[in-house]
């Protein structure tokens, strides 16, 4: 199975096979452009996180790294009729991605702009007018679908009517988030970093106990500023938000936005200038050591 940047292989019927490539996507997009060394980055960094999950005792689903760019995982089932999933499925997919945001910037300054979104509804005084890197005045979660062509985000109640949860058990997901991104925010404190936003995955095992899934804390699902700049009043993006906005700053995104809203056939993505595949690599490979602390 192949999804946008890693292929999936059977090993057992218990056992998965992640394989990290070099390709990038963005806007639900697969690029045409290869960045060197992103799948190893990529693979290494989430091995760090789940190292550090294991010894903090959450649960998840790392076994073990048989190459740099490779990782095996226990294996969940994956139950795209949702009809099928209620509070005794076990060892599944929970269809859902959590979003957690902890400071004001990406799509959701483009949800507030549209009014999506409201100043109250982030914690802030009725009438605040949020700016873009603002810190929140609380944690700010939310479940996009996981399964759909594009992700669609939804409320709380749909989302625990899509994925067969209590209110108990979606509680302990929200809470497991914040526990991940506290131990994430441990460490980038450490490095001079700051932690965005970032979204987590999660399955059930075979006891039906809750289990971290797929990867975290990396470039491409997370959103990481430099500490130093942020105290200066400015944000400098270290993550592949510069190459979203390359696409916005050609009219691509502006284009895919509006098919996508009358339903029309989605334009092809063009590949990224040369200049922009070099910055891109040594960003992650630059990244990997910083969030790790360990040399490539």
């Amino acid at each position: 199975m192949t999804g946008k940047v890693k292929e999936v292989y059977s090993v057992d019927d218990d056992t998965l096979e992640f394989a990290y490539t070099d390709n990038i996507s963005v806007f639900d997009k697969i690029i045409p452009s290869k960045i060197p060394h992103k799948g190893e980055t990529l693979c290494r960094t989430a091995k760090f996180w789940f190292d550090l999950l294991t010894e903090k005792g959450v649960h998840n689903h790392y076994i073990s790294e048989p190459a740099p760019d490779r990782m095996r995982v226990k294996r969940v089932d994956i139950i795209r009729d949702y009809s099928k999933i209620d509070g005794s499925t076990v060892n599944y997919l929970i269809p859902l991605e959590i979003i957690c945001r902890h400071y004001a910037a990406g799509s959701l300054m483009d949800r507030i702009k549209d009014g999506k979104v409201t100043a109250e509804q982030l914690g802030f005084p009725k009438g605040h007018t949020v700016k873009y890197g603002e810190k929140l005045p609380r944690p700010f979660l939310e479940a996009t679908t996981k399964l759909e062509e594009h992700d669609m985000n939804l409320t709380d109640a749909e989302a625990k009517k899509m994925a067969g949860l209590s209110d108990t058990e979606y509680d302990e997901i929200k809470a497991t988030v914040l526990k991940i991104d506290g131990i994430i925010s441990e460490e980038a404190d450490k490095r001079g970093l700051i932690h965005c936003d970032g979204k987590k995955e999660f399955g059930y095992d075979k006891d039906r106990k809750l289990m971290v899934l797929d990867t975290f804390g990396t470039l491409d699902e997370d959103r990481w500023w430099d500490a130093e700049e942020y105290r200066k009043g400015k944000v400098a993006e270290l993550s592949k938000e510069f190459v979203r906005q390359y696409y916005r700053e050609t009219g691509y995104h502006a284009k895919l936005m509006e098919a996508r809203e009358k339903g029309l056939s989605e334009p092809d993505i063009p590949p990224l200038p040369q200049d922009i595949v070099d910055r891109t690599s040594k960003l992650y490979v630059g990244m990997y050591e910083r969030i790790t602390g360990e040399k490539f």
